[in-house]
């Protein structure tokens, strides 16, 4: 494989702090809304002092809602306890060039206490690291890989912000999926994301368009789970920044219209201590193995009970329509895109994806979900019952959750949840949801005023 050009290690950076390649340095984070956050340090300073001790942020930042308002109710940090800071301690080995904004590198960080360094447990990175470590000590390594879709409108972010994102224009004009003529409009953006991408040191497959108006899809190669969402981060808030460079806005809402929503699929594997993969059994007549079976067992039995962490917005559910493509059953199917779980691939290629996150996903935590629910089929042994064939949406399986509300509910009484998260983790994201619903439903939507405003 080609080494990444963006990569960097702490002697490269110094070199090129010394060319003046580089004089900024982003420390960031992912968020409970997925969003990555941080602060930009000089390069000298990083080089001097943060890189080895960190930086400080205030620990407010993991329990504020989307608007970043303070909200009561959470045990990590309130008013009453003075919102302290909290360590943003880098990791290394996510050093890289950011070629999309001038003389900058970026850094991804650990949260600690800033008190005494001890991990802050309902960081999102945090939570996906402990299931990491879980699968470490069955000599298991997991491998991921995120499709994640978004919509282009030739707007700019400032323009759309005005017009309360209405009459927006799509940057295509007809259903685009797959097709090349109907794309080349866009390239001159999805190029430079894709080349930008690669130069931060990410491994670009290609792109392809989709369904809905100016819906676009662009896919980078499978990696180790922790990588593979670092990169999602960076890729996300990186791509959005290089639209507004051209004059465009995108958008990864999970249900921007009333047309397809934007998916964000995730495929997982695992591998053993000596590399090899563990999902396929040449002797099978399916092909799969023992693992593989209980492993995808324990993702459906935990399905609904973790679907807050794979739909974690009020938006996120308006996906789940029959024959959208966005699954409604909670079942699985070789080959089959209308359940929420479809095994592809053969021998080493061979890999379950998980249908139901939208485009709005924090990936951490449903990685982690992923894979929690996951290596709990296996270590119970769940037996997998017959491959759903023919149309998943008119069967009689149980559904997934169809609001928030619901999902909230189904996450905080889960006995598994609490289990392999922690009560901790389990009540602070249940707490984020309930303070979304209520937010919802105290809001007065255009919906109603044109419904109601003169005929009602």
């Amino acid at each position: 494989m080609i080494p990444a050009s963006g990569n960097l290690t702490p002697d490269e950076l110094r070199e090129a702090v010394a060319q003046r390649e580089i004089d900024t340095v982003i420390v960031g984070f992912t968020d409970m809304q997925g969003r990555l956050v941080g602060k930009r340090v000089s390069a000298r300073l990083f080089l001097e002092d943060t890189m080895e001790h960190g930086a400080e942020c205030c620990n407010y930042l993991l329990t504020v809602d989307v608007d970043v308002n303070t909200i009561d109710g959470y045990a990590l940090t309130s008013w009453d306890s003075g919102y302290g800071d909290m360590a943003m301690v880098p990791d290394l080995s996510t050093l890289r060039r950011i070629p999309w904004l001038p003389g900058t590198a970026l850094v991804i960080a650990d949260l600690t206490q800033a008190s005494d360094h001890s991990p802050i447990s309902v960081s999102p990175r945090a939570i996906l690291m402990r299931q990491i470590d879980r699968l470490a000590e069955r000599g298991l390594t997991p491998f991921v890989g995120t499709e994640l879709e978004f919509l282009v409108f030739d707007d700019d972010y400032r323009s759309a912000w005005k017009n309360g994102y209405r009459d927006l224009t799509p940057g295509s004009d007809y259903n685009t999926d797959y097709a090349l003529q109907g794309s080349t409009r866009l390239e001159p953006l999805l190029r430079d994301i894709r080349n930008s991408m690669d130069d931060a040191g990410m491994y670009c497959e290609g792109v392809k368009g989709e369904c809905n108006l100016g819906q676009q899809e662009i896919a980078f190669r499978y990696a180790h789970a922790l990588p593979t969402c670092d990169n999602h981060s960076i890729y996300k808030s990186g791509s959005k920044e290089i639209a507004a460079a051209h004059g465009k806005s995108i958008t990864f809402m999970a249900k921007f219209n009333e047309r397809e929503g934007n998916s964000c699929h995730v495929h997982t594997s695992l591998r053993d201590e000596a590399g090899v993969p563990v999902f396929s059994d040449p002797t099978a007549a399916d092909g799969m193995s023992p693992v593989f079976r209980h492993f995808i067992a324990g993702q459906l039995a935990a399905m609904r009970e973790f679907t807050l962490l794979y739909a974690p917005n009020i938006n996120s559910y308006k996906r789940f329509v029959p024959g959208s493509f966005a699954p409604t059953a909670v079942a699985w199917g070789h080959d089959n895109r209308t359940c929420a779980l479809r095994v592809v691939g053969r021998g080493h290629a061979m890999r379950v994806e998980n249908r139901v996150p939208g485009g709005d996903v924090n990936q951490y935590l449903a990685v982690a979900g992923m894979l929690a629910s996951g290596m709990y089929g296996v270590e119970h042994e769940l037996e997998l019952g017959e491959p759903l064939t023919g149309n998943a949406y008119t069967s009689d399986i149980e559904r997934v959750p169809t609001t928030l509300h619901e999902a909230a509910d189904l996450f905080e009484h889960s006995a598994l949840a609490r289990e392999v998260f922690g009560d901790e983790v389990v009540e602070h994201y249940t707490h984020a949801a309930r303070v979304e619903v209520a937010a919802y439903d105290a809001a007065v939507t255009d919906w109603e005023r044109i419904r109601g405003f003169e005929r009602l």
